[in-house]
């Protein structure tokens, strides 16, 4: 029922304009969110660069239905990892991408042309993209397209999500040499027959693709706020005699800044993930409705910085 009031919430413009003109709503926004436009993703890149940290952008929008809000997302990666070049921002930051942002749930080709020409920008930046996962459904796409993709552009990056089932398969295929992929514990609302439904087989799921990823050639992006997984990921770095330059740790804008400094003194590479863009409104009430435990878990980030 939760979530089926936060999906009503995400489309009604009355409420939007409500949630908008709220202070806590503005508080909200300012700590997980950059802000609504480029020169807002530049500035923020900017400051978590010079407190050591990477970035990853991530321009706000998905499930696109039209050719034309295709292109102008195609259009404003372009001009994002132009504007990265010119500011000195690469290869520190990078760009991560959804698939359905550039059209995939409407044509795969122009989807994956699309990726393609932001890989090439991002190559000539000297940076690289992340290919975003999203449901189940396109997970089967969203590999192929990133195979494609790697055979002129093999940094291009993978995200593999731990509440999948299929995930420790996946992990084994992609934990190749060169081969970076990030590893999430998954945010959206999956049926029990694609995924784990509880927070402990979760964290084990993670554990073992955690273990595979670590055990390969590739470099694995462990992206978890969780700081027993984080422990984990520690002791498994020392146990497969990982340095600190062969794999990196993931975390969203605004979510423990203590602790991803804390990392990044320790000599990890602490990459943010920051999202930027005026759709703000729908990506946070998506992320509620996807799993409304996410009401409490934007709480606790609220109320702590550690």
């Amino acid at each position: 029922m939760l979530r089926s009031v936060i999906l009503a919430a995400a489309g009604s413009a009355r409420m939007e304009r409500f949630v908008a003109n709220a202070p806590i709503s503005k508080n909200i926004v300012h700590r997980f969110v950059a802000g609504d436009g480029t020169e807002d993703a530049l500035r923020v890149s900017r400051e978590l660069a010079d407190d050591g940290l990477a970035v990853s952008l991530d321009h706000l929008g998905e499930d696109t239905l039209t050719a034309e809000q295709a292109e102008a997302t195609r259009d404003e990666y372009l001009r994002l990892l132009g504007r990265l070049k010119e500011s000195g921002l690469t290869p520190a930051t990078e760009v991560s991408v959804k698939l359905s942002a550039l059209g995939q749930k409407v044509d795969d080709r122009t989807a994956y042309d699309y990726a393609r020409a932001i890989c090439a920008a991002a190559a000539e930046a000297g940076t690289t993209v992340t290919l975003d996962m999203e449901d189940h459904t396109t997970t089967d796409s969203t590999l192929e397209i990133l195979a494609e993709l790697r055979k002129d552009y093999p940094t291009t990056g993978a995200v593999l999500q731990a509440y999948l089932r299929r995930t420790e398969g996946d992990c084994r295929e992609l934990a190749a040499s060169g081969s970076r992929v990030r590893l999430c514990k998954g945010a959206y609302a999956e049926p029990e027959s694609v995924a784990f439904q509880s927070a402990l087989d979760v964290d084990k799921s993670y554990v073992r693709c955690l273990n595979i990823l670590m055990a390969g050639e590739g470099y694995p992006m462990l992206a978890t706020h969780d700081p027993r997984l984080i422990a984990i990921t520690e002791d498994r770095a020392r146990w497969f005699d990982r340095d600190p330059s062969e794999f990196e740790i993931q975390m969203l804008y605004g979510v423990r800044p203590d602790e991803q400094a804390r990392l990044a003194a320790a000599g990890y590479t602490v990459r943010v993930y920051v999202p930027y863009g005026d759709q703000w409104y729908g990506y946070l009430m998506r992320r509620l409705a996807e799993r409304p435990a996410n009401l409490a878990f934007l709480g606790r980030a609220l109320a702590s910085r550690k």
